[in-house]
C-alpha cells in the first residue's frame, strides 16, 4: 500500500515538472530593449551648415594702362600701408626687327632725312623770293608817292608780296612735317629691342588702404592689358562669415540671430551674430543630385580677435544660427519618439514591463524634443523601439 502511495506521488511530481517545463518554455521571453532617463538641462536648436570667411573690405588694384609690369616683390599674407607701392608699369617694350624690316627702316629714315633736305632748300628758295617781293613793293610805293607809277601797280606788288609770304610758311611747314618724319623713322631704330634703348617712364601704383595681401594676381613681370587685376589687399582683421542657407532655414533666422561657430581649427568655438540675410536666392544642386534653394546669411564674429586673429580669407567654419535655447528643459531623445493619433508617444519602462504614454512635444532639434506634458523627470522611456515592443509587454534592458 505504502508503494503505491509513493509512486502515484512521484507520477504526480513529475506530472507537475513537465507542465512547469513546457508553462516556462511557452512563456514570452522579455523583449531586450535600451532605455534612457528622462532629465532636465540646457536645450538648443540650431540650424547647421557650412560657411566660410571673407575679408568684408577688399580692394583689387588693377592696371590703369596697357604696359610691361615689373615681377611684385610682394607675398601673400604680407602687411602694405596706404600709399605703398606695390607695382610698377612700364611701357610696352618695342618690338624686335627682323633683317628686312631694320633695312627698310633705315631706307626710310634715310629718305626722310632726304625730304628734310629737300623741304630745307625749298623754305630758302621761298624766303629769296618772299625777300624780293617785300623789296618791289616798297620800290613802287616809294614811286607811288612821288606819281611815277599808278595805283594798280602798287597793288599788284603788294598780292605779290603777300603770296611770297604764304609760300614760305607753307614750305616752313612742310620742312616741320618732313624733320618730324625723319624723328620717326630713327625712333624706330633707335627704341628696337635690338638697340637695347628703352624709356625709363615708369607707372607706379600705390596702396588705396592699409592692411594685408590676400591675392597676387599677376606675380611675375609680363604685359598686362588695362584693368587687369594684379593685386589683392584687404583688411583681415574685418572678416565675416557667409553661409548658405536652404531658404526654408533662411526664413527663420533674422539680423541679430546669434551664431558659434564650430570646427574652424581652434580649441573653442567662436561666437557671431548675424548681420544680413539676403533676400536673393539661387540654385545649388547638392551631392545627390537634389536641385536646392539657398539664399546667403553673413554675419559677424564677436569674439575677441586674438582669439581667431589666424583666421584668414576663405576659410572653412561650421555655423550654428540658434533659433531658441533654454536652461531647465524637459527633455527626451527623439530617438524615442513615434507617431500615435496624429500626435506623439513613448514607451516608458515600468515594472519590467513597457507602457505606452501619449505625450506632447514643444521644441525641437536633431538629438532631443522638450517634454511639454506625459512625462515626468527620472522616467526610463525605451530608445529605438522595434516592432516587437507593445504596450504592457515584458521587456528587460540590454546588457
Amino acid at each position: 500500500m505504502q508503494v503505491l502511495v509513493r509512486r502515484r506521488i512521484w507520477l504526480y511530481l513529475t506530472a507537475a515538472a513537465v507542465i512547469a517545463a513546457l508553462g516556462y518554455g511557452f512563456m514570452p521571453r522579455p523583449v531586450p530593449v535600451e532605455a534612457v532617463r528622462v532629465e532636465r538641462g540646457h536645450m538648443r536648436v540650431t540650424v547647421d551648415e557650412e560657411g566660410r570667411t571673407r575679408v568684408r573690405d577688399r580692394f583689387i588694384i588693377s592696371a590703369p594702362v596697357s604696359g610691361f609690369a615689373r615681377r611684385i616683390s610682394l607675398e601673400g599674407g604680407d602687411p602694405v600701408k596706404k600709399g605703398e607701392v606695390v607695382a610698377e608699369v612700364e611701357p610696352l617694350r618695342s618690338p624686335m626687327l627682323d633683317p628686312r624690316s631694320r633695312a627698310e627702316a633705315v631706307a626710310r629714315a634715310a629718305a626722310a632725312k632726304a625730304a628734310l633736305k629737300a623741304a630745307e632748300e625749298k623754305v630758302r628758295a621761298a624766303e629769296a623770293r618772299a625777300g624780293l617781293a617785300k623789296k618791289e613793293l616798297e620800290r613802287l610805293k616809294q614811286l607811288f608817292n612821288d606819281n611815277l607809277v599808278t595805283r594798280e601797280q602798287v597793288d599788284r606788288a603788294d598780292a605779290a608780296a603777300r603770296e611770297a609770304e604764304a609760300m614760305l610758311r607753307s614750305a616752313v611747314f612742310a620742312a616741320d612735317v618732313a624733320r618730324y618724319k625723319m624723328e620717326a623713322a630713327h625712333t624706330v631704330l633707335k627704341y628696337s629691342a635690338a638697340s637695347g634703348e628703352e624709356s625709363t617712364e615708369t607707372l607706379l601704383i600705390k596702396s588705396p588702404v592699409s592692411g594685408r595681401v590676400l591675392r597676387i594676381h599677376h606675380k611675375s613681370e609680363g604685359v598686362v592689358r588695362a584693368g587687369q587685376a594684379l593685386i589683392e589687399i584687404g583688411d583681415t582683421r574685418a572678416l565675416e562669415v557667409e553661409v548658405e542657407v536652404l531658404s526654408a532655414d533662411a526664413v527663420k533666422i533674422s539680423p541679430g540671430t546669434p551664431v558659434i561657430f564650430k570646427r574652424w581649427g581652434g580649441k573653442a568655438p567662436l561666437k557671431g551674430r548675424v548681420r544680413v540675410v539676403e533676400p536673393a536666392g539661387f540654385t545649388r544642386v547638392s551631392a545627390l543630385g537634389v536641385e536646392e534653394q539657398r539664399t546667403l546669411v553673413i554675419s559677424d564674429i564677436v569674439s575677441p580677435y586674438e582669439k581667431w586673429r589666424r583666421l584668414g580669407d576663405a576659410y572653412r567654419v561650421e555655423a550654428a544660427f540658434i533659433l531658441w535655447e533654454g536652461d531647465d528643459v524637459l527633455q527626451v531623445p527623439t530617438s524615442a519618439l513615434f507617431r500615435y493619433n496624429e500626435g506623439w508617444a513613448v514607451f516608458v519602462l515600468s515594472g519590467g514591463k513597457a507602457r505606452l504614454r501619449e505625450i506632447r512635444t514643444g521644441h525641437r532639434n536633431g538629438l532631443s524634443a522638450e517634454v511639454i506634458s506625459g512625462l515626468a523627470e527620472g522616467d526610463m522611456v525605451i530608445t529605438h523601439p522595434g516592432g516587437s515592443v507593445k504596450d504592457g509587454i515584458r521587456v528587460r534592458l540590454r546588457g
